[in-house]
């Protein structure tokens, strides 16, 4: 149990009906799109995420950002998909305006959830709350359908879009390379490998720190 800023005490904190390693609940639905189903995306990667509101500025922003970059998603193997709890006629409205003003079409698929039941299936809102305008959360779904990363914002911080390509570039790096991603790592930087569990080769190890901080090619060609 958690205590927000507005004083609210013994509220669940968003995002906490799931965790990392889960697998994502599957649902079906109506988007923008057409009708959608989660397990239809089962090998590839996924990223569901919720916003609070359509004509909504943060979210406006946003989704300006994502139209941009969808084809960076796109490229790693990723697809895109938005969740609200407004309706898909508004959503269509909007969408529509974000065409117009900024000369951008979003076609990933936006789902409806105007009952709530996926984004409380997911954390994305409190039980007694009856809107979603309180957080944005994210989930990373891996071709397994399993939940490799997520992040909660709060309706007044937007996303930061470069750093949701950066940590699918860091999830689909570290499972090809079965290595670790250091902080602020970035495409093409060096990885770390897993310390070893072998006691001789801790012992035969050069300096203090060199049996479980090792740079992940160097530690592949010593075993080779």
């Amino acid at each position: 149990m958690t205590r927000t800023d507005h004083g609210n005490e013994n509220r669940e904190a968003p995002c906490a009906g799931l965790r990392i390693g889960d697998v994502a609940p599957d649902f079906a639905a109506r988007s923008t799109t057409g009708d959608v189903r989660l397990s239809d995306h089962a090998g590839s990667w996924l990223i569901l995420f919720s916003h609070p509101a359509d004509f909504t500025p943060v979210c406006t922003t946003e989704f300006v950002e994502l139209a941009r970059q969808a084809g960076e998603f796109a490229a790693r193997g990723c697809n895109l998909m938005a969740l609200s709890v407004d309706s898909l006629f508004s959503h269509f409205a909007w969408l529509r305006l974000i065409r117009d003003r900024y000369d951008l079409e979003v076609r990933f698929p936006i789902v409806e959830d105007p009952t709530l039941v996926i984004g409380r299936a997911y954390g994305m809102v409190h039980p007694g709350d009856s809107d979603s305008a309180t957080v944005r959360t994210t989930f990373f779904i891996d071709p397994e359908g399993v939940i490799r990363a997520m992040s909660c914002y709060p309706a007044n911080v937007g996303r930061s879009i470069p750093e949701m390509l950066r940590t699918l570039d860091a999830l689909q790096a570290v499972d090809a390379a079965d290595a670790l991603a250091p902080a602020n790592w970035q495409p093409g930087e060096n990885l770390l490998a897993p310390p070893p569990t072998d006691l001789d080769e801790i012992y035969a190890a050069k300096g203090d720190a060199g049996w479980f901080l090792r740079d992940a090619k160097t530690a592949k060609g010593n075993r080779a």
